[in-house]
């Protein structure tokens, strides 16, 4: 935060620098921010690229389910739940297929300019680790969904 003339810039430029194309405010330097970004699956460390991919894929098979299975056109069926979970896996290999060519594109050149590349900070940031974290998403993403529907089918009230 910057005071300029006699005001109090909250928005400013992250280190004084207005190249970077990141913006400083107190909620993106708040150590609280900082520690939940860090204890989040994307960015913690000591986990490989596969066992990233399977606690975002988990989480997010897990918690798809119900918006398919409550808000779906066959909520009120009897099918609902299984309807739900097929497309809970449907959306999961879409979201995979779009991983995948993410990847793709922006990865493909890795392999060409090993030795010119700095080591990232994150380790699934280039084409190996990425394939790797992919994996894990639909790994980690069917379980969690096969979870989620083996719950509501024994916790059904009907």
């Amino acid at each position: 935060m910057i005071i300029n003339k006699g005001k109090f810039d909250v928005v400013s430029s992250f280190q004084e620098d207005p190249f970077v194309g990141h913006l400083s405010t107190p909620i993106t330097n708040s150590n609280l921010i900082k520690t939940y970004l860090s204890l989040l699956p994307a960015y913690k460390k000591g986990l490989s690229p596969l066992l990233r991919g399977i606690n975002i894929g988990y989480v997010h098979g897990y918690f798809l389910l119900g918006p398919f299975t409550k808000l779906g056109p066959l909520r009120d069926s009897q099918v609902a739940n299984f309807v739900g979970f097929v497309a809970t896996i449907s959306f999961i290999i879409i979201l995979t297929t779009a991983l995948i060519i993410y990847g793709a594109v922006t990865f493909a050149d890795t392999n060409s300019q090993k030795g010119s590349q700095k080591a990232n900070l994150v380790d699934f940031l280039n084409q190996k680790g990425w394939n790797q974290f992919t994996s894990g998403f639909i790994l980690g993403g069917f379980g969690g969904t096969s979870i989620a529907y083996i719950l509501l089918r024994l916790l059904q009230t009907t």
